[in-house]
């Protein structure tokens, strides 16, 4: 939606799922997905996200116009960045591959580092900086420990794994409805009853082609078989 004179610029390549609401001042990247039940509100300010990165089903992203020392607080997210369901980002940054937990708080003037974590259900007061390697969590926040080799990665893979997810959601809403009831029968039709009745049954169930997931949005279990 515009306002005032700003609109929204949305690469053509990121996916904004139905019910989220994108308003204003908005940059949304290649490859990024803005999820079911967002708030993008970038009125009084703007609001840029960069590549590769996931803000989360019914997440709030807004700014401040400015703090109390007159200092402009836009809110700026960058690449390959997760932030978790339900998380409030307001008028603050979160730099490259930092990671946002569900339902954290980022008041007014807060600084996420690249490779920085905080923790579900965190408030993270205003001007706080949250510096790279570290995991905060908390109300207020504070430092926890440092993160681990495993998590850094798992922030990427975050990221990737959600841009893939992202792609098969944009196709699913793409479908015409005509497709949509045809897919019903199909499922209907090739329903899987559990491992025990099928062997009882000497029945083996394989899904046609048109339902099977692409591998890269497979549980790791499944890619393994």
């Amino acid at each position: 939606m515009n306002i005032f004179d700003k609109a929204p610029v949305v690469d053509k390549d990121a996916f904004v799922a139905p019910g989220a609401s994108v308003i204003g001042d908005v940059l949304v990247g290649r490859g990024s997905s803005i999820w079911y039940g967002c708030v993008l509100r970038g009125d009084v300010n703007s609001i840029s996200v960069g590549s590769g990165t996931n803000i989360q089903d019914n997440s709030l992203v807004h700014v401040a116009k400015s703090n109390l020392s007159g200092k402009v607080l836009p809110t700026i997210i960058g690449d390959n960045v997760t932030i978790g369901h339900s998380a409030v980002v307001h008028g603050c940054t979160v730099e490259d591959e930092a990671f946002v937990g569900m339902g954290a708080t980022l008041l007014d003037g807060v600084v996420v580092e690249k490779h920085a974590m905080v923790a579900a259900g965190a408030l993270v007061k205003q001007n706080t900086r949250i510096p790279t390697g570290e995991v905060w969590g908390g109300n207020p926040a504070r430092f926890l420990r440092k993160m681990t080799d495993e998590e850094i990665a798992f922030i990427a893979q975050s990221a990737t794994n959600y841009s893939n997810l992202a792609q098969v959601h944009a196709a699913e809403n793409a479908k015409p409805f005509d497709e949509i009831e045809f897919e019903k029968v199909l499922r209907k039709k090739f329903a899987n009853k559990d491992e025990e009745y099928d062997s009882m049954l000497g029945v083996v169930r394989e899904l046609p082609p048109e339902l099977i997931l692409p591998s890269n949005v497979l549980p790791d279990e499944h890619k393994a078989k």
